[in-house]
């Protein structure tokens, strides 16, 4: 039975994450390289599960003091030898990644489960790195986690039928719906997302329309909740910029390639909510 959750990686998913999780009654152990990343985070969770608790049924019974008790917040590997799932949420460069599997090697019994947070990068592939690759899975969240019912779960080559189960039995407890799909390059959400919002900034150099016009068509003319553009800045266009360069490599495929206007903003540090200002601009808070 899965009690205990590592939780790598304290930006935006990460710690989302783990107040969900907290939310649900799993301790979690939530861990970043950096000091000041975690108090970021404390922020963040003590400030945002006030939201949450106004829509999420099962977070208005907590208090704030009970979801932290769940939570433990290091920057070391030293409670790892507990954990039974991690969910893994640093950032979408393969170097980055290969370093924390092979920390996670070393620290890890050899029975957890491995859930890669990410929207391209090849579960096969992480997998490869691990001594037990059928115990490798994908878990593409949807942000924000604790509004967002849908899970993108992805088998890789070598993934287990019991640990599709796992991840599925998990998923469920926290009222989650998971849906299945094969490792491929940008799996079905950023496989199509990423190319849609690629095309949107194209748009917006090549002056066929303003962002938010872009975005009031989508909204308008399609029923989407929030324009491609509003949904670029929400995700970070270092992030878009990232798994465009991904999809890129590993399809060969031009249409993959980055709009120039994408990749200036990202040099300027325009990131999108994180920043303050992307193709919009927002009031950053805390």
């Amino acid at each position: 039975m899965l009690q205990t959750f590592g939780v790598i990686g304290a930006g935006v998913m990460g710690t989302d994450i783990a107040l969900d999780l907290a939310g649900y009654g799993y301790k979690v152990i939530l861990k970043d390289l950096h000091e000041e990343v975690i108090l970021r985070a404390k922020e963040k969770i003590r400030r945002e599960f006030r939201v949450y608790q106004l829509t999420q049924k099962h977070l208005k019974a907590l208090s704030v003091d009970e979801l932290f008790s769940r939570i433990v917040f290091t920057t070391t590997y030293e409670a790892f030898e507990e954990v039974d799932y991690i969910i893994e949420n640093v950032t979408e460069h393969w170097e980055t990644k290969k370093r924390v599997y092979s920390e996670l090697r070393e620290v890890c019994r050899d029975d957890v489960y491995y859930a890669v947070n990410t929207s391209c990068i090849s579960i096969t592939k992480v997998a490869a790195l691990m001594p037990r690759p059928e115990l490798v899975i994908g878990m593409h969240f949807m942000n924000p986690v604790p509004l967002k019912e849908m899970v993108e779960v992805i088998r890789g080559m070598h993934t287990s039928d019991e640990t599709v189960s796992v991840a599925e039995e998990f998923l469920q407890s926290c009222r989650k719906t998971p849906v299945v799909v094969n490792d491929f390059p940008g799996f079905v959400t950023n496989r199509v997302l990423m190319l849609m919002i690629n095309e949107c900034i194209w748009a917006v150099q090549d002056r066929v329309s303003k962002p938010q016009d872009v975005d009031k068509i989508f909204r308008m003319g399609f029923g989407h909740k929030m324009g491609p553009l509003a949904t670029g800045d929400l995700i970070g266009l270092d992030t878009i910029l990232n798994s465009l360069y991904t999809l890129y490599e590993q399809f060969n495929d031009p249409k993959f390639r980055p709009a120039p206007l994408l990749v200036k903003m990202v040099d300027a540090g325009l990131l999108g909510r994180k920043s303050g200002k992307g193709f919009f601009e927002y009031t950053r808070k805390g």
